[in-house]
């Protein structure tokens, strides 16, 4: 499992998410077919995180959207 971040320079937004196949999930991201994110394409991925499990996967997407994912790589990297 992958816990990811995506950026669309479009929107000047980040999105957060967790999946199991990381290049599908931003095909599909790409092509429009996730409502949240179908006006932002196209998305960058810029962070990838692997986990051991759907459980982690769920804490730490819940734990990036509550601080921001902008703060979040920010913290993590030292940007």
């Amino acid at each position: 499992m992958f816990v990811y971040i995506l950026y669309s320079e479009k929107r000047s937004k980040y999105y957060v998410g967790q999946t199991a196949n990381i290049e599908e999930r931003l095909r599909r991201h790409n092509l429009g077919i996730v409502p949240s994110t179908k006006n932002g394409s196209p998305w960058k991925l810029v962070l990838q995180i692997e986990v051991l499990s759907r459980s982690e996967a769920m804490i730490l997407e819940k734990k990036i959207k509550k601080r921001g994912a902008k703060r979040y790589i920010d913290n993590q990297f030292g940007v």
